[in-house]
């Protein structure tokens, strides 16, 4: 698949950059990626920014809520809501690194955005990050009013191993007393534990995220593997015995990633469960692309996926 210019120059300095993560601790690989962090220029402005605490499935668990401009001058307006949940491989990644894409959704779409900082592996493994997101979407629900919160505009998100998350919170939802949520927006998620897949087998080697580093992922967040959990589902969505009942999904995948085979054929399942899905993939383009602003086209992802959100919570 050919790479534009502008994409395999940062994909080659990505590559030589990155660490082999599945060398090292999951503390270690936590420092490295950290160290590696820069903060987004010119974020996109937004009403206000909040950070706060909940008590959560295994304690404190932290939030931070984007506010859209317009909270700003119409007080009596409630809003969307969004509950977000950050890639990093179960292991790394927080608030931080992913505020930048954060604020960009509270302005494009005039949401609230309730990011989570659940708790990361290999010290807390699967299901805990999923219930945290779980969790914090039941706050945001308790909570609605003081966040001015549309409790029929609910969504939950999150790119990455973040989109893992927000897919089995959707299914951990669906089998709840609440009624249902407006939607789930999956990017490039992780799905399931199978490292032999087309994508996995062309892309695993030189395209950033590695075959090598997703086995060290699913290592630390279930290390007895899927198939050995006592709730699988709880662990990858395609696992569950129905995905009917869940609520409408917008699934992004990249042509360039070895997580796309799986992001696809989960679209193309909850479609076949009578899901309204809309799957977008880009060709051309690596895992992460949607967290890195510069490229050309992250916008163009980034423009389609705040249209097809804006539909979605209308």
């Amino acid at each position: 698949m050919r790479l534009t210019d502008e994409v395999q120059t940062l994909l080659d300095t990505l590559n030589a950059g990155f660490p082999r993560v599945e060398e090292m601790t999951g503390a270690d690989a936590r420092a490295a990626v950290l160290a590696r962090k820069q903060i987004a220029p010119n974020p996109k402005p937004v009403g206000s920014v909040t950070d706060t605490v909940i008590e959560g499935p295994g304690g404190p668990l932290p939030l931070r809520i984007y506010q859209p401009l317009s909270s700003t001058t119409h007080a009596a307006t409630t809003w969307p809501v969004i509950v977000f949940a950050h890639g990093g491989g179960f292991v790394f990644c927080d608030l931080d690194t992913h505020d930048e894409l954060c604020r960009a959704m509270t302005h494009a779409v005039d949401a609230v955005v309730v990011s989570v900082d659940y708790r990361l592996a290999p010290e807390h493994p699967a299901p805990a990050a999923a219930m945290d997101v779980h969790a914090a979407l039941e706050w945001t629900r308790v909570h609605a009013g003081e966040l001015g919160a549309d409790l029929d505009r609910v969504v939950v998100a999150g790119d990455s191993a973040g989109g893992n998350l927000a897919a089995v919170t959707a299914l951990l939802d669906r089998d709840s007393a609440w009624p249902p949520i407006a939607g789930q927006v999956l990017i490039y998620p992780v799905i399931d534990d199978d490292f032999d897949t087309p994508s996995y087998l062309e892309y695993g080697e030189g395209y950033f995220n590695t075959r090598n580093a997703m086995q060290w992922y699913w290592e630390q967040y279930a290390p007895g593997g899927v198939r050995n959990s006592e709730h699988p589902h709880h662990i990858s969505p395609t696992r569950a015995d129905t995905l009917a009942g869940l609520p409408p999904a917008i699934v992004i995948t990249a042509g360039c990633d070895p997580l796309d085979h799986e992001g696809t054929a989960y679209a193309e399942q909850l479609s076949a469960a009578g899901v309204p899905t809309t799957h977008r993939r880009y060709d051309g383009i690596f895992h992460g692309f949607l967290t890195i602003p510069s490229l050309t086209i992250t916008a163009e992802a980034r423009t389609q996926l705040w249209a097809d959100l804006t539909e979605l919570l209308a």
